[in-house]
């Protein structure tokens, strides 16, 4: 209860403090290619439930269709205002509405596409029982996973087999351990490596 109480007043205030940012983004990201402003994907919550997750649009419309990951930092489909906003995670800025509405929390398991989900074992699926975050000890490892998965030759297999157990062990890991100090901790190391990267 407290966390959940946590989220919402937290995600509130930071809305309100940065509205002017997100009007500035919403017009930048419209008047630097045709689309929409937002992007909407589904993602498996808790318990299994999918929901619509929310950001800045950086890449230019149907490019999802194309593939579902990002590769290196040289990726065509990605805008100008996309590379800006994807370097210090400012795309991620509108999911503050989903841990306002509950679908997420601000430190959790990131939230994955069902396609990858349908690959996760019994033990992994027990990351459904917490609600995903913004960030947690994956998000904090593999900050730089594009580029990672830039230098490889076949970057979903490398993903799935390689990148995303990993995740998986800290998503566990983080559960374990989670209480209101360690969300603390990790939302200022998220921070600190935001705006040192």
């Amino acid at each position: 209860m407290m966390k959940r109480s946590f989220d919402m007043v937290v995600s509130f205030i930071f809305f309100i403090l940065l509205l002017p940012i997100f009007i500035a983004f919403f017009f930048w990201v419209i008047l630097d290619s045709p689309g929409g402003a937002f992007y909407k994907q589904k993602r498996v919550g808790k318990n299994g439930k999918d929901f619509s997750l929310l950001k800045f649009r950086t890449m230019y419309t149907g490019s999802d269709f194309k593939g579902l990951l990002t590769i290196g930092t040289h990726d065509h489909r990605i805008t100008g205002a996309g590379k800006f906003l994807r370097r210090y995670k400012l795309d991620e800025l509108p999911q503050l509405y989903n841990v306002f509405k509950g679908d997420m929390s601000i430190v959790g398991p990131r939230p994955e596409v069902r396609k990858y989900v349908d690959l996760y074992d019994s033990e992994q699926l027990k990351v459904l029982n917490v609600r995903p975050g913004l960030t947690d000890y994956a998000s904090l490892e593999y900050i730089d996973e594009n580029k990672i998965l830039g230098k490889s030759h076949d970057p979903e297999q490398v993903y799935i087999h390689e990148i995303m157990p990993e995740k998986l062990k800290l998503n566990l890991k983080y559960i374990k351990e989670q209480s209101f100090i360690v969300d603390i901790k990790i939302i200022l190391r998220t921070l600190t490596s935001i705006f040192t990267s």
